[in-house]
């Protein structure tokens, strides 16, 4: 991770966790002023000033004095611009507040509310040809094989199957689609999708939250065919839309063929496992952002990453002596309810089979770290 140096720009952040975008920041050499939910111990390392955010990984960031604590971020500096990440979603009306502040390198209120929106995104699918879950928001007669997801929601923790829980406010009912899960990283500028690479995904179950992120790899090869699918998918859906820099599409391959199952219209999950320091991806969604020229990265080998969580709650978290390759580290002292993610662990290998096998293996290891401190 090259040193920040202050000649070096600033660049201002906001999410629900800030550590894989400032570091993102640092290699593509910006100083980082974050501000997030958590302030942990890896993002202050990177940071040259973080601030707390108001909100929760449930509900988002709360737009409550965000514009406050931002320009006091950034007293004193010149920030290029604000990059934000997850916790917009359910509140693109925050976004067109701090456009009235802040330069905004990213996506527009109007544009997520395109792709967050789930009526909005399914008559777009509807519309331009792309093959999309049936949703709805009455209970369907019989409930087996529907999902009941939260609108805007990120991560899978509020995904349930239909039935085992009343229907929530900002709910709806999703067709459940069998198959695998593949995510797709992409460059939108000029109404046009200029495809990064592909992941495939997992769930890290828990008995409240099924389909829990668990984590991802980057794939070194997938089928052509569905390659040109989903570019072709993106390029329609970006031009009707205006995104704009760095985003993620999510898709489950299965019997029927692919279905997209979400936008997410800000840097995501996977920019651990695609970013680098020979490419790297936020000066691209920058030059984006700007109609500035764009360069697509190539890659050898491959990345996971995985989230690693609390079975149980901790009273108090151990001082641990992180290893390589983790990151998002949870303070020491701090309390930890149980399904709180703890870190992110990372692994490199020469393939994605591989790859996914060791990051799997290392979370299952990290977990020996605080197993004695469970309540």
């Amino acid at each position: 991770m090259p040193a920040a140096s202050k000649n070096n720009p600033a660049l201002l952040i906001a999410a629900i966790s800030g550590r894989s975008l400032a570091a993102a920041a640092r290699r593509a050499g910006y100083r980082p002023l974050v501000a997030d939910l958590f302030g942990d111990s890896d993002t202050i390392a990177l940071a040259d000033r973080t601030a707390r955010l108001p909100g929760s990984i449930r509900d988002g960031i709360s737009g409550e004095k965000i514009v406050d604590t931002l320009t006091d971020l950034a007293r004193g500096e010149e920030p290029v611009a604000l990059v934000y990440g997850s916790g917009f979603e359910r509140r693109p009306d925050i976004i067109d507040r701090l456009a009235g502040t802040f330069r905004i390198a990213g996506n527009s209120a109007a544009a997520i509310r395109a792709v967050k929106d789930p009526i909005a995104l399914s008559r777009l699918c509807w519309d331009i040809g792309i093959r999309h879950p049936a949703i709805r928001f009455s209970p369907p007669f019989q409930q087996e094989g529907w999902l009941t997801k939260l609108g805007g929601g990120a991560g899978g923790s509020h995904v349930r199957p239909a039935g085992t829980a009343p229907l929530e406010e900002g709910y709806y009912y999703q067709k459940f689609v069998e198959g695998c899960s593949i995510s797709a990283l992409f460059l939108a500028q000029a109404g046009r999708a200029h495809v990064v690479g592909f992941s495939r995904q997992w769930s890290s179950p828990s008995q409240s939250s099924p389909f829990r992120y668990g984590g991802a790899v980057r794939l070194m090869r997938f089928d052509r065919e569905k390659r040109a699918e989903i570019a072709c998918w993106l390029d329609r859906l970006t031009k009707r839309t205006g995104l704009v820099g760095l985003c993620s599409a999510d898709f489950i391959d299965g019997p029927d063929g692919l279905h997209l199952i979400e936008i997410n219209p800000r840097p995501g999950a996977t920019l651990d496992i695609f970013d680098n320091e020979d490419a790297p991806l936020l000066a691209a969604h920058l030059n984006a952002v700007r109609g500035d020229d764009i360069t697509v990265p190539t890659y050898r080998g491959t990345t996971a990453s995985a989230i690693a969580y609390a079975p149980r709650a901790i009273s108090r978290f151990p001082d641990v002596d992180w290893p390589n390759m983790t990151a998002d580290h949870q303070n020491p002292g701090s309390t930890v309810s149980a399904d709180d993610p703890v870190c992110t662990v990372l692994a490199k290998a020469r393939s994605a089979t591989a790859a996914e096998r060791a990051v799997k293996r290392r979370v299952n290891e990290m977990a020996e770290h605080w197993k004695e401190n469970f309540q």
